[in-house]
This record gives C-alpha cells, sequence and structure tokens, in this order.
C-alpha cells in the first residue's frame, strides 16, 4: 500500500508539473493585440482640414464630396499612436458623426466607419469636434455677420445673436450628446472595454478677434463690425465652448478646449501680413472647380474661409498631443511663452 501511495503521490507530481508545463500563465492567456495603434478623428470641417490644403483625392469635389479632408489636418499632426485617420467631413453634423442612417457629401456615418477602422488597428484615441453645422449654424451665421458689416446703417449682428445664440447653444448640445454615445457604442461594437482608450471631445478656435486694423480689416479679408468680432471671440465662442464641456460631463469623455486655440492668431490679427495667422481670411478658391465641376459653384469655391489653416493645425495637433499624454481628463490649449500651444 506504501508503494502505492509513492507511486501514486509520484503520478500526481508529474501529472502536475505536466499540467504546469502546458497551462499558460494569466498574462499569457491575454492574446497580445499586435495591431497598429491609431488616433482616429471625427466630426465636421474644423477637425477635417477645412482651409489647411492638401485634400485627399475624393474629397475635394469629385462625384460631389467637398468633406476636404486635409493630409494636414491636426490629426496627423499628434504623435500619440502609429497611425493617424481622418474621417471628419466638412460640413457635418451631429447626425453625420452619429450611428445614424444618413449621408453627408456622399458619405455614411462616421461612427459606423469607425467601427470598421476601431477592428483593423488598436484605437488608443477617438477625437471629436462637431456641433457647430447643427443649431448654431456657424457658417450661416458668419455669413450673415459679414452682411451687416456691408450695411453701414447697421448697429451689427450681434444685436440680434445676443438672445438667439444661447438657445441655439442649448438645442445643440443633447445632438452633440448622441453622437458622442454613438461613438463609444461603435467602439464597444469593435470589441473595445470602456476606459481602454481616450475618449476626446473638443470646443472651436475662434476664427476671428477684433484686433484687427480698424480701417482696412474688411479690404483685408475680415469683413466684420469690430464689436461683432469682439462679441464672437469673448461670448459666442466660449459660450459653445462651455456647452460642449458639458456634453463631455455627462457622456464621460474627456475635454479639451480650443476656444482660446488661436488667440493672437486669428484672422486678420496680423494686419497686413497673414503670416503669423493660423486661422484663414476670406479665402476663395477658383480652382476649386477643376475636381469639383460646376457643382463648386458658390459656396464651395469659399469654403475654406476662417478655418483653422496649416500652421494652426499643427498647432492644435501638438496641443492634442500633449493633452493626451498628461492623462488629464480636461484642459485648455493656451499659446505659452514660447509661442506654441500647450494644454494647461
Amino acid at each position: 500500500m506504501r508503494g502505492v501511495r509513492i507511486v501514486g503521490a509520484g503520478a500526481a507530481a508529474l501529472l502536475t508539473v505536466g499540467l504546469l508545463a502546458t497551462t499558460p500563465t494569466a498574462a499569457a492567456q491575454e492574446a497580445v493585440d499586435d495591431r497598429p495603434t491609431a488616433i482616429v478623428s471625427l466630426g465636421d470641417s474644423a477637425i477635417s482640414g477645412e482651409g489647411a490644403g492638401d485634400y485627399e483625392n475624393g474629397t475635394k469635389g469629385e462625384n460631389g464630396n467637398w468633406c476636404h479632408r486635409s493630409n494636414n489636418a491636426l490629426v496627423h499632426r499628434t504623435t500619440v499612436a502609429d497611425e493617424t485617420i481622418n474621417l471628419a467631413c466638412s460640413g457635418a453634423d451631429a447626425a453625420n458623426v452619429s450611428l445614424a442612417d444618413t449621408s453627408h457629401y456622399t458619405e455614411g456615418s462616421q461612427a459606423r466607419r469607425l467601427i470598421d477602422v476601431a477592428q483593423q488597428y488598436r484605437v488608443t484615441t477617438v477625437i471629436v469636434q462637431v456641433g457647430a453645422n447643427d443649431d448654431p449654424a456657424f457658417a450661416d451665421t458668419v455669413l450673415d455677420c459679414i452682411a451687416e458689416w456691408f450695411n453701414p446703417f447697421s448697429s451689427g449682428c450681434r444685436a440680434s445673436l445676443q438672445s438667439q445664440w444661447p438657445q441655439r447653444v442649448a438645442a445643440m448640445a443633447p445632438k452633440v450628446e448622441v453622437a458622442v454615445n454613438d461613438v463609444k457604442s461603435a467602439m464597444s461594437q469593435a470589441g473595445y472595454a470602456a476606459g481602454s482608450y481616450n475618449l476626446v471631445l473638443t470646443s472651436y478656435a475662434s476664427p476671428m478677434t477684433e484686433n484687427m486694423d480698424d480701417i482696412l480689416h474688411g479690404p483685408q479679408g475680415c469683413p466684420f463690425k469690430i464689436a461683432d468680432a469682439r462679441w464672437g471671440r469673448t461670448v459666442a465662442v466660449p459660450q459653445l465652448s462651455e456647452a460642449l464641456r458639458g456634453v463631455a460631463t455627462r457622456t464621460g469623455a474627456k475635454f479639451l478646449d480650443f476656444s482660446r486655440g488661436s488667440e493672437g492668431h486669428e484672422a486678420c490679427s496680423g494686419y497686413g501680413d497673414s503670416s503669423t495667422e493660423w486661422q484663414n481670411r476670406v479665402k476663395v478658391d477658383p480652382w476649386a472647380w477643376v475636381t469639383g465641376g460646376l457643382d463648386a459653384i458658390g459656396i464651395h469655391m469659399a469654403q475654406e474661409s476662417f478655418h483653422p489653416n496649416a500652421r494652426g493645425h499643427t498647432q492644435l495637433g501638438r496641443c492634442v498631443t500633449e493633452f493626451v499624454n498628461s492623462g488629464r481628463g480636461s484642459a485648455a490649449c493656451v499659446v505659452g511663452s514660447d509661442g506654441n500651444l500647450h494644454a494647461v
């Protein structure tokens, strides 16, 4: 019996050794994800790269696609992942970013496209900038203010906007909230756990300033009444930013405030010299019809106006990189003493 016990013990020992040799450790059980890492941007013209030039083929008006996704867009100026992927489209609203069955400039849901991207790559950061094309109707508002500049008897566009703007911004917020939650759902469908990636919602940098040539700013490319430009920079853009901050809080997204991202470098801030500016002035591209045909005639020839240029996107991308690397939940992009944007 003792020999049996010894043999049994020996067999058990051998079995244990065999199990240890064939059973992987907990760490080994976790599949190694060797896919390239990626940061992905979703949203509208401000993040697609509208105004930064060097647009991807197929987004320059070909077959009706005016998304203007630029190779200079801020996502391509970040250094937080192996790959940088831009799904944003000029003119998009919150519904176009969401999982809804929508179409804009021939393209469908950005969140649905995100699912495919997130399965192909290991997405570590998703950055979203959207809302200005919803109830705030930023582009139309700019055009309305320009029209007021041409009227010498007008007191400016701010007179009517002061009461309308807070209501517009409030109406926008729930739509952006749906879009951000849909982005989270898209990542979940792609197999990502909550908290396994950075989800960043940004606000918008002010394209205009009151600090421009008192007399020549109109002919120089900024046809706004000085008081309207001041109101836009100090009231309208900050109110929009605070509404988006609230969306980030309610959806659990991180928040990066761009509202001061062009401070001192807005359109026409350089007076007669635009080389220091990070935002475009009125910009008309007469060659848009080469890629877009007759469809280019009209707004598409000027859609680059009052958007961050390549210099601006470089600075915003720099700030996004700092923010993501910091691990913080919120920050603002502010020009530092070195003349560059920093996440503070």
